[in-house]
């Protein structure tokens, strides 16, 4: 019979043991030695084991995108929900330039409304000094996050 047990996940790495508490405790070190290794080759694994889920979709630190809408209070006005949409892309996939399209899509996985006229609401955000172009792309600026309240 097993004196300890463990199952512990960090990231895509989980480990599950059931020994002695010397031998559990020795393994566990291995495992916790090589982490860094094994996260930097291993790729996340989406929250609820569905490996259909989008990346737009998936829920990361800062939650899903329809409750960081609704906490920077971007549900009702578009100009408002495209920025904070793209802040939110921008912090959850890494990206640094986004295009309209991303935006849109975004929205429409994560089941909220769509936007009038995704491209009026970049012009009118890069009008405001709170989005820039890059070519056939974009970026939220500081000025932006800022008017979000991050």
């Amino acid at each position: 019979m097993a004196d300890a047990k463990i199952d512990i996940k960090i990231g895509a790495i989980s480990f599950a043991a059931e020994g002695s508490e010397k031998w559990l405790s020795g393994e566990l070190d291995k495992v916790l030695a090589k982490a860094p290794e094994l996260a930097a080759i291993t790729p996340a694994e989406p929250e609820n084991g569905d490996g259909g889920r989008t990346k737009h979709a998936k829920k990361g630190k800062l939650g899903t995108l329809a409750h960081f809408l609704k906490e920077k209070s971007a549900t009702s006005n578009q100009v408002k929900k495209f920025l904070a949409t793209a802040a939110y892309l921008h912090d959850t996939t890494g990206k640094d330039r986004l295009t309209t399209g991303e935006v849109k899509t975004a929205l429409k996985n994560a089941n909220q409304t769509k936007l009038n006229n995704p491209s009026d609401c970049l012009n009118q955000n890069v009008g405001k000094g709170h989005a820039e172009k890059d070519g056939g792309s974009f970026f939220v600026t500081d000025p932006g996050r800022t008017s979000l309240g991050a």
